[in-house]
C-alpha cells in the first residue's frame, strides 16, 4: 500500500504564486485601495494563443489551493481536488487552470489581518467592504497581469458561482463559458438570517475587540468556532447528518439518570470543525465575505430584472444544482435557467440526486462529475 499523499492527487505538489498591483483600485464602497496582492495557484499548461485558461472562484471559506499539494507531507490536497487535474472534469491534460484568493481573504492576498500602509498596523475592520464586482475586477486585472484575454471558463460554486456570473456582465468579451453550481442571484432571507447570527457569534466574542484583536495579541476562536458550526450545519443535508452520525454517542450512555453525561457523535464533530476553523481563518474576513455574500444581487441594477441582466452576457453557461441543497435550492438554480432561456442565452441545466447538500458540490458524486466533465468536453472544443 502506498502511504504517500501526494499520489492521492494527479496534480501534486504546487507552489503559490503571487502578484502585487499598484494601480489604485476603486471598490464598489467609494473608497480606493492604493495597493494589494493576490496569492494564486496555476495547474496545467497555458497553450501558445493563450485560448485554454480556465478561472476558478472560491466559496466563501476557500482560497487559491484548489488542487495538489504544497508539500509531500500534506495529509490534505486542496479543497476541490476532486474536479481539478488530469482526467478530472477540470482537466489539466488540457486547461491552464488559475484559482486565487480572493482580496479581502486571510490566505496571503489582502485582506483585514495584512498591514495597511497608511497606518504600519494591520488593517482590522477598516478594512474596505467589499462586493463580488470588486473580487471580479481584481481577477480581470490578474488577468491581464498573466496575458489571458479571454478565459476559456470562469466556474464556482456557491459565492464563486456568484463571481462567474458577475463576470458574464462585467466582461462579455472576456470568457466563453460559465459554469454556475449550486448558487442564486441574490440570497434569500434566510441566508441572510444565517450570516447574520454567525456575525453576532464573532463579534460578540470579547476577544474579538471591536475587530481590532489582532493588535492586541487576541483571537476570538470562541466566536470563529460557533460562527463555522452554524454555517456547517447549513451545507450538510438531514440525510447526509444522518448516515454520517444519527443519534451515535461519542462518549456516555442514554440509560435513565444517566443522559446529561451523554455526548453525541455529531456534537463532538460540530466542535472539532469550528475549532479547526477559528486556527485558520481571520474573523475580519468572514465578516468581510459573509457581508458581500448578503450584498450580492445580479439584477439590483438591472431594474430587479434578471433577464435584463443576462441580455448583457455573450458566452454559453453550465447550472448545475443538488437535490438536498436547502441553502442554495435547486430553485434558486432554475430561475438563473429561466432568466437565461428570457435572455435567449445558451444554458446547460442539470439537478444532480445528491444526499451530501450544499457540500454536494465539493464531493466525488458520479453523475455530477460525469455532467460536468461532458460539458467541460464542450469548452475545450475550438471556438
Amino acid at each position: 500500500m502506498n502511504n504517500n499523499p501526494v499520489n492521492t492527487s494527479r496534480i501534486g505538489v504546487v507552489t503559490p504564486s503571487r502578484a502585487r498591483f499598484s494601480e489604485p483600485l476603486l471598490l464598489a464602497c467609494g473608497r480606493t485601495l492604493s495597493e494589494y496582492e493576490l496569492v494564486y495557484e496555476t495547474y496545467g499548461e497555458l497553450n501558445a494563443d493563450r485560448s485554454n485558461a480556465v478561472l476558478i472562484c472560491h466559496a466563501l471559506s476557500g482560497n487559491h489551493h484548489a488542487a495538489g499539494y504544497h508539500s509531500a507531507e500534506d495529509r490534505k490536497p486542496g479543497w476541490w481536488d476532486e474536479c481539478v487535474g488530469p482526467g478530472k472534469p477540470i482537466d489539466t491534460n488540457h486547461f491552464h487552470v488559475v484559482c486565487l484568493n480572493n482580496l479581502g481573504g486571510c490566505h496571503g492576498s489582502t485582506g483585514p489581518a495584512s498591514v495597511n500602509p497608511e497606518t504600519g498596523q494591520s488593517w482590522g475592520p477598516d478594512f474596505p467592504s467589499l462586493r463580488v464586482r470588486d473580487w471580479v475586477h481584481s481577477q480581470a486585472r490578474l488577468a491581464d497581469h498573466l496575458g489571458i484575454d479571454c478565459w476559456a471558463a470562469v466556474i464556482g460554486g456557491s459565492l464563486g458561482g456568484m463571481q462567474a456570473m458577475r463576470w458574464a456582465l462585467l466582461y462579455p468579451q472576456r470568457l466563453r463559458h460559465c459554469v454556475v453550481i449550486a448558487s442564486a442571484l441574490k440570497l434569500s432571507a434566510q441566508n441572510i438570517a444565517f450570516n447574520e447570527i454567525a456575525r453576532q457569534a464573532i463579534q460578540s466574542d470579547p476577544d474579538f475587540a471591536g475587530g481590532h484583536y489582532l493588535s492586541k495579541g487576541l483571537v476570538p476562536a470562541q466566536g470563529l468556532a460557533l460562527a463555522r458550526m452554524v454555517g456547517h450545519i447549513t451545507y450538510l443535508s438531514d440525510d447526509a447528518m444522518a448516515s454520517k452520525f444519527g443519534r451515535d454517542l461519542r462518549s456516555g450512555t442514554l440509560e435513565p439518570g444517566t443522559e446529561l453525561g451523554a455526548e453525541f457523535q455529531v456534537q463532538s464533530y460540530l466542535r472539532h470543525q469550528g475549532s479547526r476553523f477559528s486556527n485558520n481563518f481571520d474573523a475580519n474576513t468572514y465578516i468581510l465575505m459573509t457581508q458581500a455574500l448578503d450584498y450580492f444581487d445580479l439584477a439590483r441594477e438591472y431594474g430587479n430584472d434578471p433577464v435584463a441582466a443576462f441580455r448583457e452576457a455573450r458566452c454559453s453557461f453550465l447550472v448545475l444544482s443538488f437535490s438536498t441543497d436547502w441553502r442554495f435550492s435547486p430553485g434558486r438554480s432554475r430561475e438563473i435557467v429561466n432568466a437565461l432561456i428570457a435572455a435567449d442565452r445558451s444554458v446547460t441545466y442539470a439537478e444532480i440526486a445528491a444526499d451530501g447538500g450544499h457540500d454536494a458540490f465539493l464531493m466525488p458524486i458520479r453523475r455530477y462529475l460525469d455532467v460536468f466533465s461532458a460539458y467541460m468536453q464542450r469548452v475545450r472544443e475550438p471556438h
